[in-house]
């Protein structure tokens, strides 16, 4: 027999998944996704890495504050730096800037290995109790400054960066295998653009995609 407590988590698991599908379908009428990126936002659930006041926002496309003056992006967003990835076939993904984990939870869902590294003590506490608490086992973080990437575990097939760079360190540059894409949103003269990198036969090349907004990177480490 269910008891009333089964069926309430029932009822509250099933209300989630409606405004999880509702947020994606938004998303795909705004930036039609590929298959595998719907599937993977799909499967985690935003309101889980927003803010306790901004709950009842988790599934809007908005951009919403966090703690430490960050924020966390925009789902839309999150999709489109997903998607413009490339993900398909790939085994790493290295993110600089973790935050509230959730750009880190959907690559889980497309990648085997992801690495993150966040400067911020505080979030990537915060960040690894919310991959604790959806058994999400293959993200490995790293309290660092982003800059210095992590060696340790490269070549990574993809490089990712949830800050805005004003260039790339050429460390990361060599840190992306071969054939590898990197994906960031450079800021140049005030403006910021998504930019995405390839690296062939040693050598980089890139391509503008459109404009975004991202808080920018910082160096150093907070604790």
């Amino acid at each position: 027999m269910m008891t009333k407590a089964i069926f309430m988590d029932n009822v509250a698991r099933q209300t989630r998944n409606h405004y999880i599908k509702d947020m994606v379908t938004a998303i795909d009428e705004k930036f039609p996704l590929e298959e595998c990126v719907k599937k993977a936002l799909l499967e985690v659930d935003r309101e889980i890495f927003v803010s306790d006041i901004f709950k009842h926002l988790a599934y809007s496309l908005d951009a919403l504050p966090m703690d430490s003056e960050q924020w966390i992006s925009s789902p839309l967003t999150v999709a489109k730096m997903t998607q413009y990835l490339e993900p398909r076939d790939c085994d790493s993904v290295l993110e600089i800037g973790c935050g509230s984990g959730y750009q880190a939870a959907v690559l889980s869902k497309l990648f085997r290995r992801v690495f993150t590294i966040e400067r911020i003590d505080s979030l990537l506490q915060e960040a690894r109790g919310r991959f604790k608490e959806l058994n999400i086992n293959n993200i490995i973080s790293k309290f660092d400054d982003g800059n210095n990437g992590w060696a340790a575990f490269a070549p990574f097939d993809r490089i990712i960066f949830s800050a805005a760079p004003k260039e790339i360190p050429q460390v990361l540059f060599d840190q992306l295998a071969e054939g590898g894409i990197l994906i960031a949103p450079v800021e140049e003269y005030g403006l910021q653009t998504i930019t995405r990198f390839y690296k062939r036969n040693g050598n980089i090349t890139s391509e503008t995609i459109e404009n975004c907004r991202f808080v920018p990177v910082v160096d150093g480490k907070e604790y």
